[in-house]
C-alpha cells in the first residue's frame, strides 16, 4: 500500500476505536504505533522514536502552563469565586426580563477568564445559577439553553487550554493568541446575551425580571469581584506585555486564585486537596492524549499523508474560502462524535499544512495561523453544545433533573445561530481578531 493509503486507514481504524469507546489517548497511540511498523517495516525504529518521544513532549517549558491555569480554574471552583462574579452581574442585570440569564452568561465570561475549561465552567455556574434562575420562574429551555452555551466561553475567553495546545502544535505565540482571543470571545459573549434578549421579548415568561439592587448592594458586589478581575488582566497583560512569558503568568494567576479562594472564598485544606487531585487527573489526561497525537502524527508524517492532501488542495482549483467552510463544516460534524481537545490534537496536523499553503487576504503565515487557530476554536466550541455529543449540555441536564434533555437541547439552538453567524462574522472580517494582536505590537 502506497503510505497515503495506509494514512488513510489509519484515520479509519481510529475511528473504529472509538466508536467502541477506546480512550482518544490510547488510541491514537496504538493506531500510530501500528503504522509506524508497518511504514518502516520493523519494530526498531518504533523503539527508537518511543525512547525521546515523551521526553521531547513533556520536557517543553511551555506545557507547564497547562497544569498552571488547570490549577487555577480548580482553585476558582473549590473557593466559591463563581459566586462572587454571578451575584456582581445579577447585581446590575436581574432586575430587566431575562436579567438572570444574561447574569448567568456575563458570570460564565468572568469565570472563563480564570479557568480555561469549558466543561468547569458549565459545571460550576451550573451549580451557582441554575438554582437562582429556577427560583425566578426562568423555563427550563432558556436557564439550561444558556447556561450550556455560557459554559463555552470558557475555553473561547483567554486563558485558554485549547488554544495553549494549539500553540504548542503550530509553534504559535501563546500570548498573540490570548489577545487574538479577547475581541471573538466579547462578541461570543454579546452575542449570546442577544439572544437572551430576543427570546424573553418574544416569550416574556421564559425569564421574568427579578428583583431590583440598590447601589450599596452593587458597590459591594463589584468589591467582591474586583480581584477575579485582577488577576485575568494580570495574566493576559502580563504574557503580552512582556514582562511575563505564559508560564510564569499562569503560576502567578494560579498563585492569586489560590489566595483569594482562601481569604474570600473560604476554601480550606480539603478545598486545596481537591483542586490538587483534580488538576494532577485532568493533567495526566491531557498528557497521556498529547503523547498519543504525538505518536500518530510521526507515523502521519512518514505516510506523507498531510503534505499529500495539502498539494491536492492547492492544486484543486478550489476557492481558498470555499476550503477554509468544508474544514470549518468537518469541525462541526467531529463534533458529533468527540470532544474540542481530541478534535484539536486529531485534526490540526492534517489542516494546517492546507491552510497554510492557501492564501486569504493577502495575510502573512503568522496572521493566518492566528486567525486559522481562533475560528477551529470557535467551531470546536460548537461541539460542547450541539447533538448527540454536546458535553456541555450533558453536564448542565444533569444539575436540572426537572427539565428533559430535549427540552435542553431546544434551548441551545438559538445560542448555536448566534454561534454560525460569529463564525461567519469572523470568516469574513479576519481583522477582528488580528485587531488586538496588531494594536498592542
Amino acid at each position: 500500500m502506497s503510505g497515503f493509503t495506509v494514512g488513510l486507514l489509519m484515520f479509519a481504524i481510529l475511528m473504529a476505536l472509538l466508536v467502541v469507546r477506546v480512550p482518544i489517548g490510547i488510541a491514537m497511540f496504538m493506531v500510530g504505533a501500528g503504522g509506524y511498523v508497518y511504514l518502516t517495516d520493523s519494530t526498531l525504529p518504533l523503539l527508537n522514536s518511543l525512547k525521546n518521544l515523551a521526553y521531547a513532549r513533556l520536557s517543553n517549558y511551555d506545557i507547564i502552563v497547562i497544569p498552571l491555569f488547570l490549577l487555577m480554574g480548580q482553585f476558582a471552583t473549590h473557593g466559591g469565586l463563581s459566586k462572587a462574579l454571578f451575584r456582581f452581574v445579577a447585581a446590575f442585570m436581574g432586575h430587566k426580563r431575562g436579567g438572570m440569564a444574561i447574569a448567568s452568561i456575563g458570570a460564565c465570561a468572568g469565570f472563563g477568564a480564570i479557568c480555561g475549561s469549558s466543561l468547569a465552567t458549565a459545571a460550576t455556574m451550573g451549580q451557582v445559577a441554575l438554582p437562582e434562575l429556577r427560583r425566578f420562574g426562568y423555563s427550563g429551555a432558556l436557564s439550561t439553553g444558556a447556561l450550556a452555551a455560557g459554559g463555552t466561553l470558557g475555553i473561547m475567553i483567554p486563558p485558554s487550554v485549547p488554544l495553549v495546545i494549539y500553540a504548542i502544535l503550530t509553534q504559535e505565540s501563546i500570548g498573540d493568541l490570548f489577545m487574538a482571543a479577547v475581541l471573538p470571545g466579547v462578541i461570543a459573549m454579546v452575542g449570546y446575551m442577544a439572544v437572551i434578549a430576543i427570546i424573553v421579548r418574544i416569550n416574556p415568561a421564559a425569564g421574568p425580571a427579578g428583583p431590583r439592587e440598590d447601589w450599596a448592594e452593587r458597590l459591594r458586589c463589584l468589591l467582591r469581584v474586583l480581584p477575579v478581575l485582577l488577576v485575568f488582566v494580570v495574566v493576559i497583560v502580563g504574557i503580552y506585555g512582556g514582562w511575563a512569558n505564559p508560564t510564569e503568568a499562569a503560576a502567578i494567576g494560579a498563585a492569586a486564585c489560590g489566595l483569594l479562594a482562601v481569604i474570600s472564598g473560604g476554601m480550606r485544606l480539603r478545598g486545596i486537596l481537591e483542586s490538587m487531585m483534580g488538576t494532577a487527573h485532568a493533567t495526566a489526561m491531557i498528557f497521556l492524549v498529547l503523547l498519543g497525537a504525538d505518536m500518530l502524527n510521526t507515523a502521519l508524517a512518514l505516510s506523507q499523508l498531510p503534505a499529500d492532501l495539502a498539494s491536492a488542495v492547492k492544486d484543486s482549483g478550489l476557492s481558498p474560502m470555499l476550503v477554509m467552510v468544508l474544514i470549518l463544516v468537518t469541525y462541526i460534524f467531529l463534533g458529533c462524535v468527540m470532544d474540542s481537545l481530541a478534535m484539536i490534537l486529531l485534526t490540526i496536523p492534517i489542516f494546517y499544512p492546507m491552510v497554510m499553503g492557501l492564501d486569504f487576504y493577502g495575510m502573512s503565515h503568522t496572521d493566518k495561523s492566528i486567525w486559522f487557530g481562533i475560528l477551529a476554536l470557535m467551531v470546536v466550541e460548537i461541539g460542547l453544545v450541539h447533538p448527540p455529543v454536546g458535553m456541555n449540555v450533558y453536564i448542565i441536564n444533569r444539575l436540572a433533573k426537572d427539565v428533559p434533555l430535549k427540552e435542553t437541547f431546544k434551548g441551545v439552538i438559538p445560542f448555536l445561530i448566534s454561534d454560525l453567524l460569529r463564525i461567519v462574522l469572523l470568516l469574513l472580517v479576519p481583522g477582528i481578531s488580528l485587531y488586538l494582536v496588531h494594536a498592542f505590537k
